[in-house]
């Protein structure tokens, strides 16, 4: 038990069942497990141990990474997020129930025979996120918010792209879903990235002064919607590198102005500023690959394993204590998963580019760490997200 029981006060709750009290719970749960699960599952089958599932290998990794593993936390953290930023419900209870189920049949579908069924679900799926966020957003008049909408539009229509290419209804060439899922992805990494990583530093570090510059942040935010726009419009080559440079050095120039060098004896800060730091490593390998230099498997891991699982373990132990009552400070075991989860990209990405041969090896030791970390996540905060909060309050 000492293993999974974070902080608690004398009166803390200790019976009741709140898993589906706010967007947070179900989601941050059904991610972290799948993650540990999915990714060996991957390994395995990269290494020629597993036979192929559904989604023919690789496609089947990519998808579920995009729409199980980080869509899963993307939607619950909007749907809390939301409800902060509205002071309106945001789904819960029965609600948010049906589309945690909903979300799980997405996963389950896709190891099936049931191409038609699997592919309408996962494009469901975050057409029904994006209504139901909709909802507090427009009643709320929250019009700095309604972005999130329109992306949460756009990875449907990623999804869509995606299967109609699968089920042979479209030229998969033409409408290439998974580099725009990524690019949705990355968007919604840098702009949540630039609003709460310095006020979180400043709240967290005494003495720090991360600071923000506004015609950096255009520039840091405008490249990216470039490069978006560079993939939408199939070009490649240097016109891709050259604004994959720029996007880097703005994200580096960026990440420099919140003083990451100050966090390193807070942990729950320091996670993001380490993931933070795989944007620009991500763009750069990008350009890199773009031009021929590397492989684009290693520009699109340093993104997937570097930034997002990086960020998303940063954030998922940080959300879930605020928001169950418990204080913002990282234990032993939270350490555990960032330092997990950070050295999972530093082997996916480090041993492959100083040398090719070991990549499959790379996977495998990346594969193991990935699952660790969020492994530990799963158990460690089963009990955290299943109960109620511990100051009594809703959420």
């Amino acid at each position: 038990m000492a293993l999974i029981r974070l902080e608690e006060s004398p009166r803390a709750p200790r019976s009741g069942f709140a898993l589906f009290a706010l967007g947070f719970r179900p989601f941050y749960l059904l991610a972290s497990v799948f993650a540990a699960l999915s990714v060996p599952l991957w390994a395995l089958q990269f290494s020629g141990l597993l036979g192929h599932a559904y989604l023919a290998g690789p496609l089947w990794h990519a998808h579920e990474m995009l729409f199980g593993f980080t869509l899963a936390v993307i939607v619950g953290f909007l749907f809390t997020a939301g409800h902060n930023w509205t002071q309106l419900p945001t789904p819960s209870g029965w609600l948010l129930a049906a589309l945690a189920l909903l979300w799980v049949a997405g996963r389950v579908l896709v190891l099936t025979p049931f191409a038609v069924a699997a592919a309408v679900v996962n494009v469901v799926f975050p057409l029904a996120a994006a209504g139901a966020l909709a909802v507090p957003f427009i009643r709320a008049r929250n019009q700095r918010n309604y972005f999130f909408i329109g992306l949460l539009l756009l990875l449907a229509v990623a999804a869509g792209a995606i299967h109609l290419g699968q089920l042979g209804l479209v030229d998969a060439t033409v409408l290439p879903g998974t580099q725009l899922a990524l690019d949705v992805v990355l968007f919604i990494l840098v702009v949540m990235g630039g609003r709460v990583i310095p006020m979180f530093t400043n709240n967290g570090v005494p003495g720090t002064q991360a600071a923000r510059r506004p015609h950096l942040e255009k520039l840091a935010l405008g490249s990216v919607l470039a490069l978006g726009a560079v993939d939408l419009m199939g070009l490649s080559g240097w016109p891709a590198a050259a604004v994959a440079v720029l996007a880097g050095l703005a994200h580096a120039g960026r990440l420099a102005l919140w003083q990451p060098w100050r966090t390193r004896r807070v942990p729950l800060v320091w996670v993001l500023h380490a993931a933070y730091a795989w944007i620009p490593v991500h763009l750069l390998l990008r350009a890199g690959a773009e031009l021929g230099w590397v492989m684009p498997s290693l520009a699109v891991h340093a993104l997937a394993v570097g930034a997002v699982g990086g960020l998303v373990i940063g954030m998922m132990t940080r959300t879930a204590r605020g928001h169950t009552g418990r204080p913002l400070r990282a234990d032993r075991y939270e350490v555990a998963c960032y330092v997990a989860v950070l050295l999972a990209a530093l082997v996916r990405v480090g041993l492959p580019l100083l040398n090719p041969a070991w990549t499959v090896p790379a996977v495998q030791a990346s594969a193991t760490l990935w699952s660790l970390g969020f492994g530990l996540y799963a158990v460690r905060y089963w009990p955290v997200l299943s109960r109620p909060r511990l100051d009594g309050r809703p959420g």
